[in-house]
């Protein structure tokens, strides 16, 4: 690696971090980390899902499986990190909304214990509208994926 692409690459952004980039708190923030990103490029967000989330009281007690909304909520966040590293501290903290979600799948459950990789990887963007391409494993084993398309609120 280049010392050039050494300092356009972050290896890692704790929750501190996050939380000074994006606005969400818990329950409904659902990173714990980003390890890897490429400003512009790409991100990889860490979740570790534990059974004390709100979620797991009601779905389902038997079998607590991670809602899949959640999951995908996980990737949109993941890029957002990903969007306020490439763009700076004028859209640190900013509102970002969904626009589009598209061929999401769910290939098998995420539940306590799995730790979630999240990796965000952009398409494509254009003022501010970005479009992702997100995929989700646990271990080696691909648990979600879709593409979806964010915008940054004014507000």
């Amino acid at each position: 690696m280049t010392e050039e692409v050494a300092l356009e690459q972050a290896d890692a952004v704790d929750i501190n971090r996050i939380m000074a980039m994006i606005p969400h708190r818990y329950p409904m923030l659902l990173i714990d980390r980003v390890v890897d990103i490429v400003p512009g490029e790409s991100a990889v967000g860490i979740k570790n899902v534990t059974i004390n989330e709100p979620q797991f009281q009601g779905h389902f007690p038997q079998r607590p499986v991670m809602p899949g909304v959640l999951i995908v909520e996980a990737m949109a966040q993941t890029a957002a990190v990903l969007v306020v590293h490439s763009l700076g501290a004028e859209v640190e903290g900013k509102l970002v909304y969904f626009m589009a979600i598209d061929g999401c799948r769910f290939r098998r459950p995420v539940g306590p214990g799995d730790v979630m990789r999240l990796q965000v990887t952009k398409e494509r963007s254009k003022g501010k509208v970005w479009r992702f391409q997100g995929k989700v494993y646990v271990d080696d084993s691909l648990c979600s994926e879709a593409s979806f398309m964010a915008m940054i609120a004014d507000e």
